[in-house]
């Protein structure tokens, strides 16, 4: 539920359109969504691997800090606090107001209700991982029963107007395969998450065994609620409907069952950003805290409730910051460079297997199928993702790297605190 919760967030619901806006036949439309899902399957079994070979709290900072250099690893955690992970939250607690909003009659400004939701949820999960899991697994559960109602409203819908028939693939050209790499970006953004599920690694019961299984499944789960809500949307708009429309759930939904489908997909909606927020708040703080822990943040990031046993000064640090850039109003344009950010360090983290490897004499616990090429694709569509999006947002990814940047006085300057701390 972690994983799978960390994976499907309000995208799913408003990512198609933009697909089809890039791409224009059914078979490229679901292929983006198979091809996607194939990079975001190879990257959970890297990170499964990663999982076994090094079992503890802070995922990607853990590795990068072990492969490479612990500089590289805080310019990860720096980044993730300050664009990632926060920018990302800011632009969905947005997204949930606004539906939240749009449900209900109340005339409450969007950022008290985007604030509040964000309250709410950092104070569930300061009770403990219990606490947070299960909430985290009832709101997972719900949007699995909003996705099956929409594929079986949208079969319905689609039957009842014969559809739209999936057609032959056609013919690829240079022009098809530059809009489909285009279309890739979207697609690769929805099935980001997964690896939010390695931040928790030291807290799960067996980690070896379990987040390897975990990893698979609820990506494999993603995999196949992705591609039933595109094709039900495929087969009840048609290409060209889907691309004409900004909110293509809500308009499956009120062909199938007029302006009450409608209106249940908003709730949907909500629910799914509430589903990731949870998420997040459960599973990112653990990098601060080993940063923390490392000596290269604050160190009450590193203070761990007596009972609860989770990092809550690190907890509320994230959302606090979450509340800021909402509140703002900035976090649409932060989102622009998240992505880039995002996928940088996705393709440096898995890069980290193969200097495991090395230093195991190319043994390891659990194995990644196909290493070392499916590894090597996985780092190139990292790779491709972080060009075009730096090509297509050029300003905006400036930002992003120069925010990256200057993390680096930073590190030295928590470094050389570090050092002067005596030993005991």
């Amino acid at each position: 539920m972690v994983v799978m919760g960390g994976i499907v967030g309000s995208g799913i619901f408003i990512n198609p359109y933009v697909v089809a806006r890039q791409v224009h036949t059914p078979f490229l439309i679901l292929g983006a969504w198979i091809v996607g899902g194939a990079v975001a399957l190879a990257g959970a079994f890297i990170w499964a691997e990663l999982a076994a070979t090094l079992p503890e709290v802070g995922g990607q900072y853990a590795y990068l800090r072990e492969a490479y250099h612990p500089a590289l690893a805080f310019l990860y955690g720096w980044v993730l606090l300050l664009v990632i992970q926060t920018g990302g939250m800011a632009a969905v607690s947005i997204t949930f107001a606004r539906y939240f909003l749009e449900i209900m009659p109340w005339q409450v400004p969007e950022w008290i209700t985007a604030t509040s939701a964000l309250g709410i949820l950092t104070a569930i999960n300061c009770l403990g991982v219990k606490t947070g899991g299960r909430t985290q697994s009832l709101l997972m559960v719900l949007r699995i029963v909003a996705i099956a109602a929409l594929v079986t409203a949208g079969l319905w819908a689609a039957l009842a107007r014969r559809g739209v028939a999936l057609q032959s693939p056609p013919a690829f050209s240079g022009g098809s395969l530059t809009s489909f790499l285009a279309a890739m970006v979207p697609v690769l953004f929805a099935y980001g998450g997964w690896q939010t599920a390695n931040f928790i690694a030291g807290e799960i019961r067996e980690p070896r065994k379990n987040l390897p299984r975990a990893l698979f499944a609820g990506v494999a789960g993603v995999i196949v609620l992705y591609t039933a809500v595109n094709w039900v949307c495929v087969r009840a708009l048609g290409p060209a409907g889907l691309a004409q429309t900004t909110t293509p759930a809500s308009q499956v939904m009120r062909v199938a069952l007029g302006q009450k489908g409608a209106r249940f997909i908003a709730v949907a909606i909500a629910v799914s950003t509430l589903g990731f927020l949870s998420q997040t708040i459960l599973t990112a703080p653990r990098v601060y805290f080993a940063m923390a822990r490392d000596g290269l943040f604050f160190r009450a990031a590193a203070w761990l409730h007596p009972r609860t046993r989770v990092p809550v000064p690190a907890i509320i640090l994230q959302s606090v910051w979450t509340v800021v850039i909402a509140v703002s109003g900035r976090y649409e344009q932060i989102l622009n460079y998240v992505v880039a950010m995002d996928f940088l360090f996705f393709g440096l983290t898995a890069s980290t297997l193969f200097v495991f490897r090395r230093r195991a004499g190319g043994r390891s616990e659990y194995a990644v199928p196909g290493h070392p090429l499916t590894t090597s694709l996985f780092i190139a569509a990292c790779v491709l993702v972080v060009l075009s999006t730096t090509l297509r947002y050029p300003g905006n990814s400036l930002v992003g790297f120069g925010l990256l940047l200057a993390g680096i006085p930073v590190y030295f300057l928590w470094s050389g605190r570090r050092r002067a701390i005596p030993a005991s």
